[in-house]
């Protein structure tokens, strides 16, 4: 092959001679290469502009080569089939990353029904279970020594106690507020019930311009809930800032702290802090969107979580690029 197709780089100096060749020669073998090239790409972490990028290189190459003589309406017409199988890899892991967050999406909507059952079971059944043992407990009093009524007074503020709690939950686990009124108000609701418990001092500050879709608003609320949950068991905080914005085509929240800080990194395996990580991680590839935290021992932490408003759902029955013939050669290397 001429000195021009010698690049430095093993991996490049490969996919030009493949592509050389199948401009030249065509046939199963250069494709086969490409797709092998392609794969072995995407395993060591390179993506799409690494690929295209490393496609033109290659062509540049191979047009200023004189030994290399092919029309360049042939030229263009093979190196779109090469590049495209080369692609392949990319493609059937972009679907499978579709499909896979459609499975998830489906999961916690599934997750969020059962959830619902749990706030209404949690509410009707046990208030009506907590009116019954109100009346039983008023007509079991009737009946006691006048000092022995008094002690009940007391029995009666800790079932009072016991019902706003189990109100509380209820809301907490699914608020009707979520669906009637939107995320902020169930957020500052969540965030008072939170504050009063623990004792933490929690601002909302909202600059929501949109009512968010469903799926979306119940993913947010679980994400700051969560979020909630890790600042109180582990960030000895005082303070915490809950701000909810519209960036552009992005929904941001983020869930600040001044508490003692973590190791982003170190946590992710742990059995505490890094299970609630992966859970809002796992919302938000559902939404198709990311999670970004900061933090240093000491500094409190930061938790930013973004998601595009207009979620695109994977579409499984869009046209494959590659041919009939292309697709069962991938579907043997895969």
């Amino acid at each position: 092959m001429s000195e021009t197709l010698r690049f430095e780089n093993g991996f490049e100096r490969r996919y030009a001679r493949s592509l050389a060749k199948y401009l030249l020669t065509g046939g199963e073998a250069p494709l086969e290469e490409a797709y092998e090239l392609g794969r072995k790409k995407l395993t060591a972490g390179g993506g799409v502009l690494d690929m295209v990028s490393l496609h033109c290189a290659a062509i540049t190459s191979i047009l200023n080569d004189d030994a290399i003589r092919i029309s360049p309406v042939e030229t263009l017409r093979k190196a779109g089939e090469f590049l495209a199988e080369s692609m392949s890899p990319f493609e059937m892991t972009h679907r499978a990353v579709g499909e896979a967050n459609s499975v998830l999406r489906k999961l916690n909507e599934t997750l969020e029904e059962e959830v619902q059952r749990i706030a209404l079971a949690l509410h009707d059944d046990a208030g009506q279970l907590m009116v019954a043992v109100h009346l039983s407990l008023d007509e079991a009093v009737r009946e006691m020594p006048s000092e022995m009524q008094a002690r009940m007074s007391g029995v009666r503020t800790l079932l009072g106690v016991v019902e706003d709690r189990i109100r509380d939950l209820s809301h907490e686990l699914h608020p009707a507020m979520l669906d009637h009124l939107g995320l902020v108000p169930a957020i500052e609701f969540l965030a008072a019930n939170v504050g009063q418990r623990t004792g933490l001092q929690i601002t909302v500050d909202s600059a929501l311009d949109v009512r968010l879709p469903p799926a979306m608003a119940i993913a947010f609320y679980r994400i700051v809930q969560e979020a909630l949950t890790n600042v109180r068991r582990h960030a000895q905080a005082s303070h915490v800032r809950i701000r909810i914005a519209r960036s552009g085509p992005q929904i941001r929240c983020t869930v600040s702290d001044d508490g003692v800080g973590f190791d982003p990194a170190g946590t992710v395996a742990s059995n505490f802090i890094g299970l609630g990580l992966r859970g809002i991680r796992e919302r938000l590839h559902a939404l198709g969107g990311k999670l970004r935290i900061q933090s240093a021992g000491g500094r409190g932490a930061k938790l930013e979580a973004t998601a595009p408003l207009q979620v695109i759902h994977a579409d499984s029955t869009s046209a494959r690029r590659r041919s009939s013939r292309g697709a069962g050669r991938t579907a043997r290397h895969s």
